[in-house]
């Protein structure tokens, strides 16, 4: 759990400032201002224009939110990892073992997290009206009630389930091949992070989409939407089919791409890393204390 904590709050404030482009350019129906070609120029146009930290507006709740997240996350996937792998191809490896534990892991994970990205996100968008982070919240809460904070979670568990299915299989599948005795290995977590974290990125984008509108309820968007707020999946794609057409389901995704390969690179690579230096030193200590009663 604590490498988990460390491996999320790294990777969510490191990537942030890339985090709040994607955003942005999910947006479906953007002010002529925050129309952006490419990640670099929205970055650049971002500082320029609005101030070099306004790419950072949010990172307290996401780091605040990130901690809890992961330690549930990765203390949950190698728990059920190991149970199921050990009922399915006991010995061994099962791709469907690490799918399956990827999957209910991200339902803790998503419960913790999903009122953090809510507030991030609203803060993220162009001419957003908050400074604060307080101040969001308090205005989600009074305007639109406690169950804002959860609007987008089906949407999210539809899209972070898939996505942790293929991110893990994939991650284990890479592992397999580059790293056979599962000994810690940094390039080998950086690429099969990084492999994983793009395929599983570039597949889910269409959900990633929608759960940015359910979490902003963009006002240009809910013109569109004659129910007034977005409140589902299912109102949630076909609104943005009605904006936007096909297309308008991988707006994006470069930018969610290339955020996903460093920040899945960065994520197992500390992971594995404090796993190592942590388990490493409980090894040392029981050696220490056997060969002290001896």
């Amino acid at each position: 759990m604590v490498a988990g904590a460390v491996a999320g709050i790294l990777e969510h404030c490191v990537m942030y400032p890339v985090d709040c482009v994607k955003t942005r350019m999910q947006s479906l129906q953007p002010d002529p201002a925050a129309r952006y070609r490419n990640v670099l120029e929205a970055l650049w146009r971002i500082i320029r224009t609005e101030g070099l930290w306004r790419p950072m507006r949010g990172l307290n709740v996401t780091a605040t939110g990130a901690g809890p997240a992961h330690a549930l996350y990765f203390a949950c996937y190698e728990k059920l990892k190991k149970t199921l792998s050990d009922v399915i191809h006991p010995g061994g490896n099962s791709h469907i073992a690490n799918g399956a534990a990827g999957c209910v892991a991200t339902l803790l994970h998503d419960a913790a997290m999903n009122p953090a990205e809510v507030v991030k996100q609203r803060m993220q968008m162009y001419n957003s009206p908050y400074h604060r982070v307080t101040d969001c919240v308090r205005a989600v809460w009074q305007n639109e009630g406690a169950g804002a904070f959860y609007r987008s979670y089906t949407t999210q568990l539809t899209m972070n389930v898939p996505f942790q299915a293929i991110h893990f299989m994939t991650y284990e599948f890479l592992q397999e091949h580059f790293n056979p005795q599962r000994r810690y290995n940094p390039s080998s977590h950086v690429v099969s992070g990084a492999c994983a974290g793009a395929v599983a990125a570039a597949v889910t984008t269409p959900l990633d989409v929608c759960k940015t509108l359910l979490n902003t309820q963009e006002s240009l968007a809910l013109n569109s939407n004659f129910t007034g707020h977005v409140t589902g999946m299912a109102s949630a794609f076909r609104t943005v089919y009605q904006v936007g057409g096909v297309t308008a389901y991988f707006r994006g995704v470069q930018a969610r791409v290339i955020y996903q390969i460093p920040s899945t690179a960065i994520a197992w690579s500390v992971y594995e890393f404090f796993k190592y230096l942590i388990t490493k030193r409980q090894e040392e200590w029981r050696a220490g204390k056997r060969s002290s009663t001896e």
